[in-house]
């Protein structure tokens, strides 16, 4: 036991069970020399002497975890001043007074009430001082003393996770870091080895190994695959201690997965494949889909494929379906089942990404056989050409062949064709076609003026199988014949001035024509011979089509001729060459000096000269009204129609005259007296019509007597044939009724009033079981025969 001497009078002991106490470094205060402290010592009954006074604390140590059934002991805190009376006080401050640490006030006894945990706290500064408790004065000032922890092995090491993921490439070599774990233990690393950590595998191995020291997991195995295996889980444990006998572990688990890498090449399934396809298959149409199977995965799966040679790599072409890594063959040309009926292709699939590493484990592709056979197909007709251009005058006579179209069907079969035009493509029906042979003909008269190039379809089509057929377009030239004249390019309005000289240029004219010969136009400008000898104009041709029309002679008057007709020839150079003769009107026209029009009307001399133009124009409105106003009184009079005699609601306008009489029946003979329709000498004469008031306009013509006894039905038909053809009749339709019933019917009559069946041997007792509709009907015949019954 050690003892601490604080000052002159206070004498501080601390005691520790089973604890060696550290003395702390020595710190002095300033007191009077001379003075002497005594107290407990290593050599009981020495006085220690101090040359001047100071201060002594130490730094003292606590086992954490005490488990003992007691409290455990700190020290003791005694002053030279306590003589055992009672009349001094101990009191402890600091961290932990009062709660872990409490002092007996009348010995001064320190213990520890709780068990400490270094990992919470592991230093604790406490202060600690002696006090009268009558006066309640300090008799030594305020003591500070620090009490540290000391560390036992009561955690173990704890890793960052507790489940760990990691990843390494397949294939990797040996020694291959893969991932670090961590583990921590809360004692104290300085004191012992009670934090000192070494890692171990507890599962994985042989395929990975940890350092002990640093916690590396490594690969232990060389060519892992990742086909083979692709998870691996790992145990790692954590001791402390150094990993001696005794410590305290602790595990965690590292899930490690391979990764690919591109270290297997794509394999076909099989050597073969059979594909069939009709021979009507168009380009781009799929045949079927191969795939070479690869283990790999992502883009180092990623296979590309490709024809390397064949008869039908011109034929077919296969593409990579980036999804499924598949390649699928299409059509590249059309196809001819009687060409070639089968196909072999040899179709290489490739890794697009291969790796350096593994290129030694070989070629990083594979190939396959494709067999591919063409189906026949019943194809419509084929044309020998994609289209068809014709040329034809203008001037072809209708039936003209014009060209052939020719057609064949494909298959072997050979079936006949029929050629027709499509109508759609020619409305107006101008082409025909032999439909046996294929030869366009003219069936109307061409004008290239109106229509220069016709577009029409040809159809041709099997003649036992009108399904397949096929079209093709044709375009027809039409050829320009010289069929046109020229004639001029415009009216021309030209005039000449009253004080023109000989020779002068008073119009220019030019010339058009409709056909357009290969050439270029060339047009020829001449006066009609009959009026070569007129002396007043004459025309000279420009030789660049157009002609000047000059003047022969000095001065023109008005009052003399105002107008002149200067007839001129116009013909082409084509062949045939082509003419009209064009007449162009030249009016005198009053000029001033310069030879501007001012006037051409020979009326004008002689108007007064006060009239002015606005008078003329107002006299010219009045005449043009008042010969609107006599138009219109003119044709509304013609529109005015003429009152009918009768004028009622049944007159529908059609000549039907109905006179509501109702017959008298079969034997009535005073109505109508048919022996008038069988004499026609005693007809009447004819009669005009009533609706309208009769006009004399046409004679009515009588016809010849008919002999007699002649049959009533071709009575009226001759009636009526000479009705129709009489020029005289009326405009509009007339009903002529001729009550004429016809022959006898060869079932007899159908009337039960002349039926041979008495009325003793009807029974109309029947009519009581049609319903209360026939009820009345069923009283009343039934009724006849009771009253009889009575």
């Amino acid at each position: 036991m050690r003892t601490c001497c604080f000052s002159r009078v206070l004498l501080w002991s601390c005691i520790f069970h089973a604890i060696q106490t550290t003395p702390s470094p020595k710190r002095t205060n300033k007191h009077s020399q001379g003075e002497r402290i005594t107290g407990m010592s290593e050599h009981d009954g020495k006085t220690l002497h101090r040359a001047k006074r100071g201060w002594m604390w130490n730094q003292f140590f606590l086992l954490e975890e005490y488990t003992g059934p007691d409290t455990q002991y700190v020290g003791k805190l005694h002053t030279d001043q306590d003589k055992g009376d009672g009349n001094l006080k101990y009191i402890l401050t600091g961290d932990g007074a009062g709660s872990l640490f409490v002092i007996d006030e009348n010995t001064g006894d320190i213990h520890a009430a709780k068990k400490l945990d270094r990992e919470e706290k592991s230093l604790y500064v406490l202060r600690a001082k002696a006090i009268d408790r009558k006066t309640g004065r300090q008799v030594e000032p305020e003591s500070e003393f620090i009490i540290k922890i000391h560390d036992i092995n009561d955690n173990e090491p704890k890793f960052t996770k507790d489940v760990y993921t990691a990843t390494v490439p397949e294939m990797s070599a040996v020694g291959t870091s893969v991932l670090r774990v961590t583990a921590t233990d809360a004692d104290d690393a300085n004191y012992g080895n009670s934090a000192k950590v070494v890692y171990s595998i507890l599962q994985g191995q042989p395929y990975f190994s940890v350092d002990p020291e640093t916690g590396i997991i490594r690969t232990a195995l060389p060519d892992m695959s990742r086909e083979n295996r692709e998870q691996y889980q790992v145990v790692i444990q954590a001791k402390d201690m150094g990993g001696q006998m005794g410590g305290l572990s602790g595990t965690t688990t590292v899930n490690i997965t391979l990764t690919d890498v591109n270290d297997n090449p794509p394999r076909f399934p099989q050597s073969t494949y059979q594909f069939s396809s009709p021979e009507s298959a168009q380009p781009g149409t799929p045949l079927g889909r191969i795939k070479a199977n690869d283990p790999d995965l992502g883009e180092n799966a990623e296979t590309e494929y490709s024809i390397s040679s064949g008869d039908g790599s011109d034929m077919f072409d296969i593409i990579t379906d980036k999804d499924t890594q598949e390649g699928i063959i299409t059509v590249k040309k059309h196809l001819d089942f009687e060409n070639n009926m089968l196909y072999t292709l040899k179709v290489e699939a490739t890794n697009t990404h291969p790796d350096p590493r593994f290129l030694q484990l070989g070629p990083f592709k594979d190939t396959a056989l494709v067999k591919i056979s063409v189906e026949d197909t019943d194809e419509p007709p084929v044309f020998s050409r994609p289209w068809y251009l014709m040329e034809v005058d203008e001037d072809a006579k209708e039936g003209s062949i014009i060209g052939h179209v020719v057609a064949q069907d494909p298959d072997r079969a050979n079936n006949p064709i029929k050629y027709s035009v499509d109508r759609h493509t020619d409305l107006d029906r101008i082409f025909n076609i032999y439909s046996g042979n294929g030869s366009l003909f003219i069936s109307k008269p061409l004008d290239r003026e109106e229509t220069p190039w016709h577009n029409i379809t040809v159809i041709a089509t099997e003649i036992n199988n009108p399904k397949q057929s096929s079209q093709i377009p044709v375009f027809i030239r039409i050829l320009d014949i010289n069929d046109h004249a020229p004639e001029f390019a415009k009216y021309y309005e030209t005039f000449v001035c009253e004080n023109a000289k000989a020779g002068q240029l008073i119009q220019t004219v030019s010339a058009v024509d409709k056909d357009e010969p290969a050439r270029g136009h060339r047009f020829f400008f001449e006066v009609v011979p009959e009026s070569v000898a007129q002396p007043n104009f004459s025309i000279v041709d420009n030789k660049d089509n157009t002609a000047g029309i000059l003047t022969r002679r000095n001065g023109y008057s008005r009052s003399k001729a105002s107008t002149y007709l200067l007839p001129i020839i116009i013909f082409d150079n084509d062949y045939p060459i082509q003419s009209s003769t064009g007449t162009l009107t030249i009016r005198v026209c009053a000029c001033d000096s310069r030879g501007n029009m001012q006037s051409c009307s020979a009326e004008a001399l002689f108007l007064p000269a006060g009239l002015s133009t606005g008078a003329l124009v107002a006299i010219l409105l009045c005449i043009i009204i008042l010969l609107v106003l006599v138009v219109l009184f003119t044709a509304l009079k013609k529109q005015r129609k003429k009152e009918p005699l009768i004028i009622s609601k049944d007159d529908v306008r059609d000549n039907v005259v109905t006179y509501n009489d109702e017959g008298g029946g079969e034997e009535d003979t005073q109505a109508f007296d048919i022996g008038t329709l069988r004499n026609p000498e005693a007809r009447e004469e004819s009669k005009m019509r009533r609706d309208v008031i009769p006009e004399p306009i046409f004679q009515i013509r009588r016809t010849a007597p008919l002999w007699e006894n002649i049959d009533v039905q071709d009575f009226i038909h001759r009636r009526l044939k000479e009705n129709d053809s009489d020029p005289a009749a009326p405009p509009y339709d007339s009903l002529a009724t001729y009550a004429y019933e016809g022959n006898d019917s060869i079932a007899n009559s159908l009337s039960s009033l002349e039926s041979l069946t008495t009325e003793a041997n009807q029974d109309y007792d029947y009519l009581s079981d049609w319903g209360p509709r026939f009820k009345k009907l069923a009283d009343m015949y039934g009724g006849e025969d009771s009253d009889r019954d009575l």
